[in-house]
């Protein structure tokens, strides 16, 4: 009990770093553009943190599991670079007057509770509103009004409407003007990010990337970039959905070797935990449909936006309140919850309670590691998460946004982009030569050559 009084304490963190052997968070203050740990004077240049902070992640990456799990955050990042906006958000949507309203507000301020937040989202919204026209559906088999037709018209509002500002962010980001000269793209940060994490050995186990986001960013920079992802939709046409576990993988053979194929490399499996803007239950399947990223709309491609799978919203029937949804946590869950493994967290701001149970029985195994990125701590969750937990040396913070702004990150912390073999054998080299032992000469040494 008393840890969870703790927890609730906790207060907001700003710029928090902690790394390597730090037991504890060092928390920093801004002045001038540098970053001045509390209860020091003096202060250190945002560039000079890297010596701390790239080994540490570049060990880490290289672990036998490696996972990242990318929130609101990284979309947001990419679209305030493309277009200054912060893009769509999970703002609180209007229902109209109901004869149930009030009774439906104090269920949704309740379930945002639960998850930690202290205002409701959007999210909130659709999952309390959709248990109430379940139970509405059944008073009305009697043939009495009690507004099941308004409350469902008023859901379809908010489910097309948050689906055009998704669309409307892809948008910004894929056609933001050619930025100027001396300045970086959006899209080629987002890239270098991706293949920070992506550029493993090929006889390391996959990255698995995880998102709770309905956009298709990590698609459609993937795409770019080159990295292949595999996920559980099989089909050309139309993929459909299938739960079938058979980590299929890739190979190719190299010239001159036969049979002795070796793994692709390039190469991730993908998880969209929430669901995608593309996914459709149709004809007792789940398919993924052929929706451009950043399409001026959904209509021409689905058929109503009750029928696109984004989690909260459950469709049409029970069943795919639990279908996909119960297979992708067990993805999750099966990833994570192994020894030897990494989860990187980027832009997840720890709202969603059914993922943070699954990373409290991940830390519960000694040879993990849990690496928090976010540019922010909204409501204490971090914090309180981290007090919570109480395994602070499986934890490493970098929270505030000069560590986890985007270009911050990829330009100052990130492992190099590539899979670097090159300069490991060149340091061999060196150090096999004895060239790094050698003692830089003396001024009478100097003056007697």
């Amino acid at each position: 009990m008393e840890k969870n009084n703790q927890s609730q304490e906790a207060q907001p963190w700003k710029n928090v770093l902690k790394v390597f052997e730090d037991k504890e968070p060092k928390h920093y203050e801004s002045v001038d553009g540098k970053l001045i740990e509390v209860g020091e004077t003096d202060g250190v240049e945002l560039r000079k943190f890297r010596e701390r902070v790239e080994p540490w992640l570049t060990a880490l990456f290289q672990n036998e599991h490696l996972n990242l799990l990318v929130g609101s955050g990284l979309t947001s990042a990419t679209c305030y670079l493309a277009a200054k906006s912060t893009g769509a958000t999970m703002a609180q949507a209007q229902f109209s007057n109901h004869k149930y309203l009030k009774k439906l507000d104090e269920a949704i301020q309740a379930s945002a509770k639960l998850a930690g937040r202290e205002e409701p989202n959007i999210e909130d919204q659709i999952r309390t509103a959709n248990r109430l026209i379940d139970g509405l559906a059944i008073l009305e088999t009697d043939g009495d009004d009690y507004g099941y037709t308004t409350l469902k018209n008023d859901l379809d509002t908010i489910l097309s409407n948050l689906i055009a500002s998704v669309l409307e962010t892809e948008k910004l980001i894929d056609t933001s003007p050619k930025p100027l000269k001396g300045e970086e793209s959006a899209a080629k940060y987002v890239m270098s990010f991706l293949l920070s994490f992506a550029s493993r050995t090929a006889s390391r186990d996959r990255l698995h990337i995880f998102t709770t986001n309905y956009d298709r960013l990590i698609e459609w920079a993937a795409d770019m970039t080159g990295i292949r992802l595999m996920d559980r939709f099989v089909g050309t046409l139309s993929p459909i959905f299938r739960s079938s576990r058979l980590e299929l993988d890739m190979h190719y053979n190299p010239p001159g070797i036969r049979g002795e194929p070796r793994y692709l490399e390039g190469l991730a499996r993908f998880t969209k935990l929430h669901g995608s803007l593309d996914w459709s239950y149709q004809k007792r399947h789940v398919r993924r449909v052929a929706l451009p990223f950043g399409a001026d709309s959904f209509e021409p491609y689905l058929k109503s936006a009750g029928n696109c799978l984004i989690y909260p919203n459950p469709a049409k029937d029970r069943e795919t309140s639990e279908f996909p949804y119960v297979e992708l946590f067990r993805d999750l869950a099966a990833a994570l919850c192994r020894p030897n493994t990494v989860l990187v967290c980027y832009g997840y701001g720890f709202g969603d309670e059914h993922i943070n149970r699954v990373i409290e029985d991940m830390l519960s195994i000694p040879s993990t590691h849990l690496v928090i990125i976010s540019y922010d701590d909204a409501g204490s969750r971090i914090s309180g998460f981290y007090e919570r937990v109480g395994r602070s040396d499986q934890i490493s913070l970098l929270i505030g946004r000069h560590f986890a702004d985007l270009c911050n990150l990829v330009d100052h912390f990130l492992p190099k982009p590539a899979i670097d073999l090159t300069t490991q054998k060149v340091q061999e080299i060196i150090s096999a030569r004895g060239w790094d032992k050698k003692q830089p000469l003396t001024e009478e040494q100097t003056i007697q050559e």
